[in-house]
């Protein structure tokens, strides 16, 4: 089985979704012989690289809401990651532009070294979710890519010019060709789709289904 799914660092539904098909290979025992490729997927491509807007201005400003309502939904969404073990401290996130994160994810790709990209993947989550960090920060980057495994001097070299943003843009042009509008989306066999954070016992029966040939 191959899946690969498109993703952003910034999306809380991306880290819980993720989370969860993870789990459920792993309840297969299939985690370890199934290839799990990162694929870049931008929420807003347009966000600056710094900013003083507090999430909740951000949030409530995207969605329509007021201030009161983007609150009861960004708490609700913090609650979702906190019932899969993971602390998304949503409300204090900075929202900036991810595609720094995104070519240091390509980076550690290009070292065909799976449990690096998963370790890098997992600091960059910890970045915006649970430090309350700017993922756009170049020295919280560094500090967070290459406590996960990667060169000092590779990641600085990344930063300071534009390697891997052809295949970023690469990753970004695919789900335009497929159809694919949000994230998470995971593609599994180049031929069933799973759109959003999906509840586990939903991709665990997916799974399970497309393992044993029962959807065709």
């Amino acid at each position: 089985m191959e899946i690969k799914y498109w993703s952003d660092i910034a999306c809380p539904f991306c880290y819980i979704g993720s989370t969860r098909m993870k789990r459920a290979l792993k309840e297969m025992n299939i985690y370890d012989e199934t290839p799990l490729e990162f694929k870049s997927f931008q929420l807003d491509p347009t966000l600056p690289k710094t900013t003083k807007e507090s999430m909740l201005d951000h949030f409530s400003k995207g969605h329509g809401m007021t201030k009161q309502q983007a609150k009861a939904q960004i708490e609700q969404i913090s609650q979702m990651g906190a019932s899969d073990g993971l602390k998304v401290d949503l409300l204090n996130a900075v929202p900036t532009n991810t595609e720094d994160a995104h070519r240091l994810i390509k980076l550690a790709d290009s070292k065909n070294d799976d449990a690096l990209t998963e370790r890098v993947i997992d600091a960059f989550y910890q970045v915006y979710f649970s430090n309350g960090e700017s993922i756009a920060d170049h020295d919280v980057l560094t500090k967070a890519a290459t406590e996960a495994g990667l060169d000092t001097e590779e990641v600085s070299s990344v930063l300071s010019d534009d390697k891997y943003l052809k295949e970023v843009r690469a990753d970004e042009m695919e789900a335009q060709q497929l159809g694919i509008h949000a994230a998470p989306f995971f593609v599994i066999n180049n031929k069933y789709g799973i759109s959003g954070a999906q509840p586990y016992e939903v991709m665990l029966d997916a799974l399970k289904k497309i393992e044993t040939g029962a959807v065709k």
